[in-house]
């Protein structure tokens, strides 16, 4: 089956459509391989090629070889005699190849060619598409924006439309038709309309590669960017490390009279933006991401990644920050529940304990402290404790700690007693899992140790405060 200038056409195709020239071939052999099987029978066998020499599509229907009165279907059977007259040299029980001359296709017949190879080059170029932008999945990708779809908002990037979906833009931004749009590439998907590109410009890697792109102490790695934490379009934080000791990397990010951040922060339509020095120590770390507040002590739990935060009252509102988004922004940094408390609260949290342990009429203002130094919060805590932790902890004789004991369950048993309470407005609690954490590993050491150190007393006190969860 001859095409005039079928070779130019199938060049023409593989142009436009950015794919390659075989592909087309083979979506046009395709295309002509399944009419012929509508055409002359689904249960034969065929084959079609596309000839470069005479430019034509080849078609070719198989046939078994069998004696001649053994023919029970033409479609996929022809007598040897027959079979003969095409090639001298064929036997019985091979599988003759016929050229099908002139098949005669109808119009309904070449229009479902012409569907087929549209749809098997779409296909391929959906493919070719999906692969390109797959390989830039987690980078920074620049387009047009073109129109609104449901509140998103459809960027071309050239080859493909994007989706910026409309919780991935910035508070108060407002995109019009031919502005240029900077953003994230989240991820690429394979649906039945094709790859889907999704965008951010909420995600803290956005951030990151901003950083990137700005700083080339981070493009060459002298710099690294440990981990950042952001509420789009009002404040965010990151974490930098450098690998030379002669390099500043708060510095180096801030840039000569603040330059290279205020690029980033125009890109981000005016996000405040803090920058931190990485550290190993957990506590170095967690103060410098409460700047610009004062800290005065930190406990961490190392195996619970937490952080009871104690500054003092004049210190609390920044600690804390508008809206509680310094602690909550800390808490992404870090990848630790940050816990605020001031010091006086503190204190007085602890006076409270001992005043509840002498409700038990064996228990002295000298136990009563020591208990406390011990983690002992209340009479609650207290009645849970056995006779050999008293003995211990007292030194004192096993009468002695039997009749603590019994005393104890009889003030709680005659309603006497009156429980450590909670004080939800005493500390500020943030818990958040960083959307982006860099390299940072847990660590090994117990960075509770030294001037960062609380008592046990204050531990045990931390886990009866309840944690007031910001809003």
């Amino acid at each position: 089956m001859n095409f005039s200038e079928l070779g130019r056409i199938i060049d023409a195709v593989s142009k436009e459509k950015g794919v390659e020239r075989q592909i087309v071939v083979k979506a046009i052999e395709q295309a002509f391989l399944v009419t012929a099987r509508k055409k002359y029978g689904i249960q034969g066998e065929y084959e079609t090629r596309y000839n470069e020499t005479d430019d034509s599509i080849e078609i070719y229907q198989y046939k078994n070889v069998v004696v001649d009165d053994g023919v029970r279907d033409t479609i996929v059977e022809i007598g040897h005699t027959a079979a003969c007259e095409l090639d001298e040299e064929v036997e019985l029980g091979d599988q003759l190849g016929i050229r099908i001359e002139n098949p005669q296709f109808s119009r309904v017949d070449v229009q479902t060619v012409r569907q087929i190879i549209f749809q098997k080059v779409r296909d391929a170029e959906r493919e070719i598409l999906f692969s390109e932008y797959k390989h830039k999945e987690k980078d920074l990708v620049t387009g047009i924006a073109r129109r609104y779809e449901r509140g998103n908002i459809i960027v071309d990037l050239g080859k493909a439309d994007a989706i910026l979906s409309r919780k991935e833009i910035i508070p108060g931004e407002n995109f019009k038709p031919g502005d240029r749009i900077q953003a994230y590439l989240t991820e690429v998907v394979m649906t039945n309309r094709g790859p889907e590109i999704r965008l951010s410009r909420t995600c803290p890697m956005f951030l990151v590669k901003l950083f990137e792109l700005e700083v080339p102490e981070i493009q060459d790695g002298t710099i690294e960017i440990k981990s950042a934490a952001r509420e789009p379009g009002s404040r965010a934080k990151i974490a930098v490390v450098s690998v030379d000791k002669d390099i500043d990397p708060v510095g180096a990010c801030v840039g000569m009279k603040g330059s290279r951040v205020q690029n980033v922060v125009n890109e981000l339509q005016g996000e405040k933006i803090d920058i931190v020095k990485f550290s190993e120590d957990v506590v170095t770390f967690a103060r410098a991401a409460l700047a610009p507040s004062e800290i005065t002590n930190i406990m961490h739990d190392v195996e619970g990644r937490m952080m009871d935060v104690v500054v003092e009252e004049d210190q609390l509102s920044l600690a804390i920050g508008r809206r509680g988004q310094n602690v909550r922004l800390a808490a992404m940094l870090t990848g630790h529940r940050v816990n605020i408390i001031s010091k006086s609260k503190l204190q007085e949290k602890i006076e409270k304990s001992a005043e509840n342990l002498l409700q038990v009429p064996s228990i002295n203002d000298a136990w009563a402290q020591v208990l406390v130094q011990e983690g002992v919060m209340g009479i609650g805590d207290l009645s849970a404790m056995e006779a050999s932790e008293l003995i211990e902890v007292l030194g004192i004789s096993e009468e002695q700690a039997a009749t603590i004991l019994t005393d104890t369950l009889s003030t709680i048993e005659n309603g006497n007693a009156e429980f450590q309470s909670d004080d939800e407005e005493d500390l500020i609690s943030a818990s958040a899992v960083p959307q982006y954490r860099g390299m940072i590993e847990k660590p090994e050491a117990d960075f509770a140790e030294g001037e960062d150190k609380f008592s046990d007393a204050e531990r045990r006190l931390r886990e009866e405060l309840a944690a007031f969860k910001l809003k």
